[in-house]
């Protein structure tokens, strides 16, 4: 018999658990933890501030990278962030002062890059499991008029083209994976798996593949003000504004969900809740989201990063059910928060 794969952290120690429903250390989130497996959940953690409280990997090895989908797209905003920061852009730029080709078109030549990044800019299209690659992106012709809220892949590989070229234009290489880990993750500490690549450039919208430490050490570099040592690598504002509702969508900001009353969900199959019946009574999260219900929570009332990863990523690209529900997963999260 495989022993039980779970594993609880207090007070800096690992401790083994026992198998359900007597788990050492860990009835404050084992409600939580059960709804999770129950649901192809191969990952659960829960992190505190700095200290991680409680893991679970249910048939699954610690350490193990796993495929984020969209959860992919929300480094988008922070990179958007840093290279505010550095001067690199503007959030309320024209995307054609970078592409060109753009600014004979008066529809294009209207995209700023916190529409494009807000997914309010008019691009769209692609297939959620095989975007087009950046230039083909760039080149497509839009799906419709700005302002409307528009869910695809299309608006993360423009925006891919657009920090190539500005690296580029620095006389900086322009491989963009290699500049998020010099910028963002290697200052953070975090390490990552593979990433698919297109024409030699990594997909945006997704294909990253991160264990459950590394993508909670993301999210709690991302709550705690994107700092090191106590100096802010992004800029403030650009951060804050990735959680600035969109006049688009109440529940999106810059590549983020907003777990919000009015939140436009990408599909209406999406189990993503936007009810106000299904919210209410949650404090503010903040979420990464992907097919297969991959999760990034960020819930800054409590200091807490959650992290939930599950297999059927396949299966809900292909339009396949889900009883998942962030709110009721959320409120047994809660319900264990010391």
């Amino acid at each position: 018999m495989q022993p039980d794969r779970r594993t609880v952290l207090a007070g800096g120690m690992a401790l083994v658990a026992t198998p359900a429903p007597g788990r050492a250390g860990s009835r404050d989130y084992a409600a939580a933890a059960d709804y999770s497996a129950q649901r192809r959940g191969i990952s659960f953690l829960v992190q505190q501030g700095d200290r991680i409280v409680f893991e679970d990997y249910p048939g699954r090895e610690t350490g193990r990278a796993h495929e984020l989908a969209s959860g992919t797209k929300s480094f988008c905003g922070i990179l958007a962030a840093a290279m505010v920061q550095d001067g690199l852009l503007t959030l309320d730029e024209a995307c054609a002062d970078t592409l060109s080709e753009w600014r004979d078109d008066p529809v294009k030549r209207t995209a700023t890059i916190r529409s494009l990044l807000s997914l309010s800019s008019g691009v769209g299209g692609g297939s959620p499991g095989r975007p087009d690659t950046y230039a083909a992106s760039v080149a497509q012709p839009f799906a419709g008029a700005p302002g409307v809220f528009r869910y695809g892949p299309a608006p993360f590989q423009v925006f891919g083209e657009i920090v190539r070229r500005k690296l580029a234009a620095r006389g900086r290489p322009d491989d963009v994976l290699a500049f998020m880990d010099e910028r963002l993750f290697r200052p953070a500490g975090v390490t990552h798996g593979s990433w698919r690549r297109q024409a030699g450039q990594a997909t945006l919208p997704s294909g990253a593949h991160f264990d459950a430490r590394n993508w909670a050490r993301f999210g709690a570099f991302v709550q705690g003000g994107c700092r090191i040592q106590g100096r802010a690598i992004v800029d403030p504002a650009a951060l804050a504004d990735c959680f600035r509702p969109s006049p688009a969508n109440p529940g999106y900001g810059l590549t983020w969900w907003l777990l919000r009353p009015g939140l436009v969900p990408p599909s209406r199959r999406s189990p993503i809740d936007s009810s106000a019946g299904a919210l209410a009574g949650l404090p503010t999260v903040r979420m990464a989201a992907g097919a297969g219900d991959q999760r990034l929570y960020l819930i800054p009332d409590h200091d807490l990063v959650v992290v939930r990863q599950a297999t059927g990523i396949l299966a809900r690209r292909r339009g396949g059910g889900t009883d998942w529900s962030d709110a009721d997963f959320l409120r047994l999260v809660l319900a264990g928060v010391r």
